[in-house]
């Protein structure tokens, strides 16, 4: 089975490079499958990172970024896939 974990954080207004650098800097050990980054409007950062494992493992995850970096606190999501109605 695969899962996606989808992390979500807001720097505070004009430090969306520096949280966007320090996001990439973060580690998973073990590492997913597959990890992408993306930024957004508000300097907002995204990272999902997809694994091989039930829905419910133990995985690890993006930290909480220092309290003065962010405007608020990181949000988390688990996903599973679908399979496309055929």
């Amino acid at each position: 089975m695969t899962v996606a974990l989808m992390w979500e954080a807001r720097a505070v207004t004009g430090r969306g490079e520096e949280l966007l650098a320090w996001a990439r800097a973060q580690e998973l050990t073990p590492g997913p499958m597959r990890r992408e980054t993306f930024r957004a409007p508000q300097d907002r950062v995204l990272v999902i990172t997809w694994w091989d494992a039930d829905y419910d493992a133990v995985l690890p995850e993006l930290p909480d970024p220092d309290g003065a970096l962010v405007s608020r606190a990181a949000h988390r999501w688990r996903f599973e896939p679908v399979p496309d109605p055929t």
